[in-house]
Formats: structure tokens, C-alpha cells, sequence
């Protein structure tokens, strides 16, 4: 038979242990950045500690792999190179778990966009726009885009509306 003395060694171990991975650099995620957030998830995700959300400052956001695509939008009269994460890649650094996200921008503009979207196409959330940080006069600091040159269906009313600029939050449903 066991004493609860005998317990205390290891039950100090497994709190130790607790507490270093929701201290250690990296390991936990933080719900608030050093920096000024510039993105805001919250909704059905897997955040720590649960219910809170998740906000991002550029610094976060370049920390998550970087890629870029030239393309056209209808916005500007020649191609333009993005460069960001991609959103499902975003998400997943939150543990989204939805099937939609209300994305919100800075002036309450509101949109929907499937996450299956995220999925089927590379969209980028762009931090840069021909290796320039987007500023919020040119519709940044954050702008959804799709790879609108790498499929026709993309160069459409319907992806055009998903393509949000001035980005401040998105809400997982």
C-alpha cells in the first residue's frame, strides 16, 4: 500500500513539467503579443487557455512560413507581388475547427469565407505587397488574396468579395 507522502515527489514533478510548457518559449500559445496586434482570432479554436483569443502583431505573423505569388487583382492596373502565410496556415497555428470565417476589417466591413476555400487555393494573408509592408491607406496592414492568375474561377465576383482588406479580425464558426 502506497503513503501520500510517497505521492508528492512526482506530483511536484507533473506540476514542474505543467508549468514549463506554458512558460517555455514557443510551446504555448500566447493569447497576446509583445507587439500591436493587428489580427484578432477568436471563435472555434483551440487557444490557451480556451475561450480567449488569439491576437497576432506582424512580428507572430512573419514568425509563420512566408510565401509569395504575383497576380492581377481588379483593384490595380498590372500584377503585384504578395507575400505573407497562408491563411490555412494561420489557422492552424490557432486550432481552427470551423467551416466558415466571419472575417471583419477595420472599418466593421464584414464578409464569409468558407474555410474549404483555404483549403482548395493558396490565399495568402498578405503582411506585403511587392516587398513593401501594406500600409492602412493601401489597404493593409492585411489583405486577404487569392491566386487569382492560377485558376479561372477565381477571377470572379464571388472570390473578388472574399478578398478582404484592412483585415483586423476573423471569427471561426
Amino acid at each position: 500500500m502506497h503513503q501520500a507522502g510517497s505521492r508528492r515527489p512526482v506530483l511536484g514533478l507533473l506540476l514542474a513539467g505543467c508549468c514549463l510548457l506554458l512558460t517555455w518559449p514557443g510551446l504555448a500559445q500566447e493569447a497576446t503579443p509583445p507587439g500591436k496586434t493587428v489580427l484578432t482570432i477568436s471563435g472555434r479554436i483551440g487557444a490557451v487557455p480556451p475561450g480567449v483569443p488569439v491576437a497576432f502583431d506582424l512580428a507572430r505573423l512573419e514568425a509563420l512560413p512566408q510565401r509569395s505569388f504575383t497576380t492581377q487583382t481588379p483593384w490595380q492596373d498590372k500584377p503585384l507581388q504578395f507575400t505573407g502565410p497562408l491563411l490555412r496556415e494561420v489557422l492552424a497555428s490557432v486550432k481552427a475547427q470551423g467551416s466558415q470565417l466571419k472575417a471583419i476589417a477595420l472599418n466593421d466591413y464584414k464578409v464569409s469565407i468558407p474555410v474549404s476555400d483555404t483549403q482548395r487555393f493558396d490565399m495568402l494573408l498578405a503582411l506585403r505587397v511587392n516587398g513593401e509592408r501594406i500600409p492602412v491607406r493601401s489597404k493593409g496592414p492585411l489583405f486577404v488574396v487569392y491566386p487569382y492568375d492560377s485558376d479561372e474561377e477565381l477571377r470572379s465576383t464571388l472570390y473578388y468579395s472574399r478578398s478582404i482588406w484592412q483585415l483586423k479580425a476573423i471569427e471561426v464558426e
